[in-house]
């Protein structure tokens, strides 16, 4: 029966995605091709002293990028400061320095950790005016970036990728905010609160009193997924029952989680050109997704052990409602898209389970990715395969008719390495420097040992890729943690997006060459192989020794 469910819950979700991936990716397509701007759109334009018309170089919107993202760290940190006098506060004090400074990073860098209780440490007016809103336009961030570099692939000897501005606007109020709206309404009407009734005590039928929150959760609950950020209303996220209270509301998030990073090859295919090249990036990320969800699924499924026997799969930290199938269906939808949501904690996973997760942030999420930046990282490694194959077969490394030659390999090569580095050099320094360790040890690992190597590890991983989903037994809200993943969560975020912005720029200078005999065929079967085994290759080579110490090293003893 539980078999039967869980093939009919992953044949509705590839159907649904099925039916969305031509339409939605070609409105994707429309929106950012557009020579039109709507009314209020120029409205917005004139405020803010912009020419829709004017394109820009990639450094110019690169600028645009980073300006804007600052102003946004500084307000939603100003606001947790002062949120002791802010209507809505509900009694809540001002959110400390520190916090202050992770959560403005992470809800800036779509990366939404959260070293806190939401429920208790946040009021209605962080939560809407500056966490909420992070989370349609980190997610528009992402989508125009990678719209930047696809421009780089279809451009034509231009030294412009287009308007960073414009991009920005355009995904916020054409793409994410309707779909948000209509969402949301779909999550009222399975169950998901969105009230401002702050705080209600009750009588239990034994007689003690219990606290209720409430507060506007289906709202942010719709652009939290839709836009893959994955900040949760409750310190419990999506295995919430206010937040995720059934079944088919879960499967629902797992549609908005992936609606959009699916979709945007086909963005990719249009814009270029070549719808085929499109089919064979979906290609790729639909063959990583069901591999790693397969193989969890397995590793949970048939839990060791006399409990997990009994219960039919590895159920502690699991909700009832969902089961097995449904939980390692989100565990790797969440983190296969930078989402960072939870509907069961993957630090109750088996040793081997709980790794899964951890190595498809290791992947580089791009499988399908953030909405945005699996589409640039899946194309960065496009660009690293296409350099391999032209040395492993004597062709002319050339892709979308744009030679790679030194300057783009070193850009694709330095993005590939710039996680990994952040990852271990923050794990690596939670342990070496012996006031840290000393710090880290007593107050943020519970579960000493290899387990808790693990907890640190993840992260980091989850800190430098941007997701944001945790292994619950850490506690991360000390000054070390606090600093240190809010460096990673910056650079691991804006880094990438300065070589991405380069490429695309590099690319665009360029004019398209024909192809020969000698190009390398981008758009077959060969080549899905190829960048798969790029993908996972790298990933392997990278954190293999680190995983040998943790996860694998637990799971084995």
């Amino acid at each position: 029966m539980q078999t039967l469910f869980a093939i009919l819950q992953v044949s509705t979700l590839v159907l649904v995605l099925v039916l969305l991936y031509r339409p939605l990716g070609e409105y994707l397509a429309r929106v950012y091709t557009s020579s039109k701007d709507f009314a209020v759109e120029r409205g917005f334009y004139r405020v803010i002293g912009v020419d829709a018309r004017s394109e820009q170089t990639w450094q110019a919107y690169l600028r645009g990028v980073l300006a804007f993202s600052l102003v946004g760290v500084l307000l939603v940190y100003a606001l947790q400061r002062a949120q002791a006098v802010l209507p809505f506060a509900l009694g809540l004090p001002a959110v400390p320095e520190g916090l202050s400074f992770n959560t403005a990073v992470s809800f800036v860098t779509n990366t939404n950790w959260q070293s806190y209780s939401p429920e208790v440490t946040m009021g209605y007016t962080v939560q809407l005016t500056g966490l909420a809103v992070q989370n349609f336009v980190s997610a528009a961030v992402g989508i125009a970036v990678a719209i930047a570099l696809v421009r780089g692939f279809a451009s034509r000897r231009s030294g412009t990728i287009g308007n960073f501005w414009v991009d920005l606007t355009r995904g916020t109020l054409r793409v994410l905010l309707p779909l948000s709206v209509v969402m949301a309404v779909v999550l009222i009407a399975g169950g998901t609160i969105q009230n401002l009734n702050g705080f209600t005590d009750v009588t239990t039928i034994t007689g003690a009193t219990q606290t209720i929150p409430g507060g506007p959760v289906a709202s942010q609950e719709a652009i939290k997924l839709l836009g893959t950020n994955g900040g949760g209303f409750f310190n419990a996220n999506s295995a919430h029952p206010f937040e995720n209270p059934t079944a088919w509301t879960s499967l629902v998030q797992n549609i908005l989680m992936l609606a959009i990073p699916f979709s945007l090859p086909r963005t990719f295919g249009r814009m270029v050109g070549d719808h085929k090249q499109g089919y064979t990036i979906l290609a790729v990320m639909g063959v990583i997704f069901l591999a790693s969800f397969s193989i969890l699924t397995a590793l949970e499924a048939r839990g060791l052990g006399a409990a997990p026997m009994a219960a039919g799969g590895a159920m502690e930290g699991k909700e009832q409602r969902f089961g097995v199938f449904a939980s390692t269906l989100f565990g790797s939808t969440s983190t296969l898209t930078s989402t960072g949501a939870v509907n069961s904690m993957h630090d109750s996973y088996t040793a081997l389970g709980g790794m899964m997760p951890m190595i498809n942030m290791m992947l580089g999420e791009i499988a399908p990715g953030g909405v945005g930046s699996g589409l640039y990282g899946m194309l960065v490694l496009a660009v690293i395969a296409v350099f391999i194959g032209g040395l492993l077969v004597g062709r002319t490394p050339e892709y979308l008719g744009k030679k790679i030659g030194p300057r783009e390999i070193k850009l694709a090569s330095l993005y590939i390495l710039v996680t990994p580095t952040l990852v271990l050099a923050g794990t690596a320094l939670s342990f070496a420097i012996p006031v840290v360790r000393s710090d880290v040890e007593t107050t943020s690992i519970w579960n000493p040992g290899l387990h808790g190597l693990s907890e640190v590890l993840y992260a980091f991983t989850s800190a430098s890729n941007n997701n944001g989903s945790a292994f619950a037994g850490l506690t991360a809200n000390t000054p070390w943690f606090n600093t240190a993943l809010g460096v990673a969560m910056l650079l691991g975020r804006f880094v990438p997006i300065v070589l991405v912005l380069a490429l695309a720029g590099s690319l665009a200078a360029q004019d398209r060459v024909p192809s020969t005999a000698g190009t390398l065929p981008t758009n077959r079967p060969q080549f899905v192989g190829l960048l798969t085994g790029v993908a996972v290759i790298i990933t392997a080579l990278t954190y293999f020794p680190v995983l040998a110490l943790g996860p694998l090293a637990e799971g084995l003893s």
